[in-house]
Order: structure tokens, then sequence, then C-alpha cells
């Protein structure tokens, strides 16, 4: 059976697409979260397991399985939804 909670980072919040972060003191975003609930990424969560892609300039794409156990992920800000008109 596959988990359907939602990935959090240790600070506690909940781990979603487009957030800037930092990886090992290196500015990073997330570029997309593998969940069970999600249909664009189940395939991928079947595949390889839940889990959150990240972007970091010096380390290139990283996939982390379980980034509430991961020290080195923090939490810095949301993404700013685009604004319309």
């Amino acid at each position: 059976m596959i988990d359907a909670m939602p990935l959090k980072y240790h600070s506690g919040e909940e781990v979603r697409a487009g957030d800037r972060v930092l990886y090992a003191g290196e500015p990073g975003t997330i570029e997309f979260v593998a969940s069970a609930t999600d249909p664009e990424t189940v395939w991928y969560v079947q595949e390889f397991g839940g889990g959150c892609m990240l972007l970091v300039a010096p380390f290139g794409r990283l996939f982390l399985s379980d980034s509430q156990t991961d020290e080195d992920l923090d939490f810095v800000a949301r993404s700013e939804p685009p604004s319309i008109g």
C-alpha cells in the first residue's frame, strides 16, 4: 500500500511544488512532489516511492524520499502565485 501522508519539512510545513528551500545551505526549489493523491505523479510513487524533486544549482536535481528526516532540507518560502490581470 502507498502512503498518502503529505511530505513535511522537519520544521512542520507541508512540502509543495515551487517552494523555495535551502539544501545543505544552498538555495533551491521544489520541482515536484510525488504523491499517491496526485494523478500526475502516482506512477512515480508506484515506481520509486513518494518524495520530492529538488533543483539545487551545485547539485543539480535531487530526489528526496523522506524530507522529514533530511536535516539538510530547510523551508524558506512559498512561491508567489501568478498574478491575474
